[in-house]
């Protein structure tokens, strides 16, 4: 398996993550990282954020230790600007929101949304049209809490379709994508945007996604002061979650 590349810098690269492929080795099958070492001749790459095996998209990868360290520390620091295109044929009661409360891990490596804020997951969502039939989110992950943007879609009533792990309606994949990716690095504004390019469902709702305006653009609002002081700083287990 090619893994389409979007960017290399000295110190990281950036790729366009396959569906259906782990970060790592998972049993018999080759993880993305062996995959792009063997790729590029490159000895060894730095994780400094994951995605699911189920979703695709924007995936950030160090070169060495010390980028490692300053782009870890950058995501520590909710400094990193994050979005996600999501698919649901359920339409929610709310075109816009925030979707916020702690995660509670239940059977099979599953997790649920409770009303609790201790140390809460913060999402942030815009539903359009995709001109299809189906709801076509925009979502702004503030958090990274494993599965937190499935689980979100969920408690919204608009699972993401084919997520069948979280009510999803069969489809041929998880429609989940990492679509942009915002961030500094030595002063210096990096920003990439990869629209999904698997799925049926995504390759039909392919102008309804070419038509949207840049995610920064999008009139994301404000997070309560108090809400935002429970969710920092990260902690390292969240951040390779």
């Amino acid at each position: 398996m090619s893994i389409p590349i979007l960017f290399q810098h000295p110190d990281f690269i950036v790729v366009n993550k396959p569906v259906g492929i782990s970060v790592q080795n998972e049993d018999d099958c080759p993880g993305l990282l062996p995959l792009l070492q063997q790729q590029t001749g490159e000895e060894k790459y730095w994780l400094v954020h994951r995605l699911d095996k189920v979703t695709s998209g924007i995936l950030l990868l160090a070169r060495n230790e010390r980028a490692a360290s300053e782009l870890s520390q950058a995501f520590a620091k909710r400094q990193v600007q994050k979005f996600y295109l999501a698919l649901s044929p359920k339409k929610p009661k709310k075109k816009q929101g925030m979707v916020a409360g702690d995660m509670k891990k239940v059977r099979d490596g599953k997790w649920l949304l409770v009303q609790s804020l201790n140390t809460p997951a913060i999402s942030q969502f815009f539903s359009l049209s995709d001109g299809q039939g189906n709801r076509l989110f925009v979502l702004k992950p503030i958090t990274g809490k494993t599965h937190q943007l499935r689980v979100a879609l969920k408690s919204l009533g608009s699972p993401i379709l084919g997520d069948n792990g979280y009510a999803g309606a069969p489809a041929d994949r998880v429609y989940l994508h990492a679509y942009a990716l915002a961030f500094q690095y030595q002063n210096e504004p990096f920003a990439f945007l990869c629209a999904p390019d698997s799925g049926e469902h995504f390759i039909k709702a392919a102008a309804a996604i070419a038509e949207l305006p840049t995610p920064e653009s999008f009139a994301w609002p404000s997070i309560n002061p108090h809400l935002l002081s429970k969710i920092l700083p990260v902690t390292h287990k969240e951040l390779q979650s």
